[in-house]
């Protein structure tokens, strides 16, 4: 059962480790109330957003900019040159590297592609994957192992991904990436379960996952958290966002 207790606030502990929340959002491109969506990134006050669907054609960068400064975060990477999936972090990040990964092509499907990161928070080091996995089956279970292979390429302790995976956890691809990362809300459940969609809630298909040493403090959809209003969830996007607190190690 979910508990309902508020997540704890972002802090450095002594021993160098990290407390953080990362949130994955499918904001459909801005087409939406992006105060709204501003509103709903600000009340849940996170150190990373993993973003779907971002703006990738006229003017995508500013409109992403706008988006961060509005919500105070700074942009990461991704947007157009990752294809959809793009990152924004706080200033208490500070930021190795960045890299925007396109994924093969298969005709008649759209391209996908990740965006990645290398950050630090105290003496913790995290890698970071936003992903927006296909609406095809068989190309979904492939970019599931494709996903596993990159966080790997980060050669970094602690990694975690999030994003729409287009799947429900019963999934061929869903269940490969929760062998070997743990799902976060079935790891430590806070909030409500489902992310799809806003006015009927009824399926679980956005998720945050992390590699085993990371601690999982709670994992949901922000429902009741304080500044996060229903109308505001139903006027932002399509989806519903998930919100998570993680501590992560001293590397």
């Amino acid at each position: 059962m979910a508990t309902t207790s508020p997540l704890p606030n972002s802090h450095t502990n002594p021993d160098g480790s990290a407390v953080i929340r990362v949130l994955s959002y499918n904001i459909r491109s801005m087409r939406d109330d992006t105060t709204a969506l501003a509103r709903v990134i600000t009340a849940c006050a996170p150190d990373l957003v993993l973003i779907q669907e971002a703006p990738r054609f006229f003017r995508w960068r500013k409109k992403l900019a706008h988006l961060a400064a509005a919500s105070g975060q700074v942009l990461l990477s991704g947007g157009a040159p990752a294809a959809g999936p793009a990152l924004l972090c706080s200033l208490r990040a500070t930021v190795e590297r960045t890299e925007d990964v396109l994924l093969p092509l298969t005709p008649g499907q759209h391209r996908r592609g990740f965006a990645t990161a290398v950050v630090r928070f105290g003496g913790a080091r995290l890698g970071v994957l936003s992903c927006h996995l296909s609406l095809h089956e068989e190309e979904r279970y492939e970019q599931s192992g494709l996903l596993l292979d990159r966080l790997a390429a980060l050669d970094v302790p602690h990694a975690v991904a999030g994003g729409d995976l287009n799947e429900h956890p019963t999934g061929r691809g869903f269940r490969r990436l929760a062998t070997d990362l743990q799902d976060c809300w079935a790891t430590a459940p806070w909030g409500t379960e489902y992310s799809s969609t806003p006015t009927d809630p009824h399926q679980r298909i956005d998720a945050i996952l992390a590699t085993p040493g990371v601690e999982v403090l709670g994992c949901g959809v922000p429902v009741g958290h304080p500044g996060v209003s229903t109308s505001d969830l139903r006027a932002a996007t399509d989806h519903l966002p998930v919100l998570a607190a993680l501590r992560v190690p001293a590397s």
